[in-house]
């Protein structure tokens, strides 16, 4: 199986047509499109933010990571809907743990709106652990923590 890598300038529409369709179950719960769908993936691949995970020609997963003082933050993890329950999120995670430690950081950081209800389900079982839950640009965000 091959691992995330950098995404290139050329990658940036498939990201975000991966990316609009993984968020795209949420715009009606949330009642708007969640910042993820919104995001400019041409400049987070320019500042190198930004990794895919493709197999066969097609994207099935991508990670957004910035770093942060004593952490590093997965902004966005985002699963092709056709590939969703199939373990690329955990290897996405997986990934993410150990460039975290490549880089130094002994923490990863990240967060969900509250009403991604199986988001905030799953990333305990992923071994982030919640530290709180608080509003920020109008959105109910709950905020998670993982040692690595």
């Amino acid at each position: 199986m091959s691992e995330p890598r950098r995404a290139r300038p050329e990658d940036a529409l498939a990201l975000r047509d991966l990316v609009r369709a993984a968020y795209a179950k949420y715009v009606p719960r949330l009642g708007r499109e969640p910042a993820p769908m919104k995001d400019d993936y041409a400049a987070r691949i320019e500042a190198g933010q930004a990794w895919v995970l493709e197999e066969d020609g097609a994207f099935l997963g991508a990670l957004i990571l910035e770093d942060e003082p004593g952490a590093l933050m997965v902004y966005n993890i985002a699963v092709a809907p056709g590939a969703q329950g199939q373990g690329v999120g955990k290897r996405l995670i997986a990934f993410t743990e150990a460039e975290a430690r490549r880089r130094g950081y002994a923490l990863l950081r990240l967060y969900t709106n509250e009403l991604m209800v199986e988001n905030v389900a799953m990333y305990p079982r992923l071994g982030f652990i919640e530290t709180h839950r608080g509003s920020e640009a109008g959105h109910r965000r709950v905020y998670f923590e993982k040692r690595v």
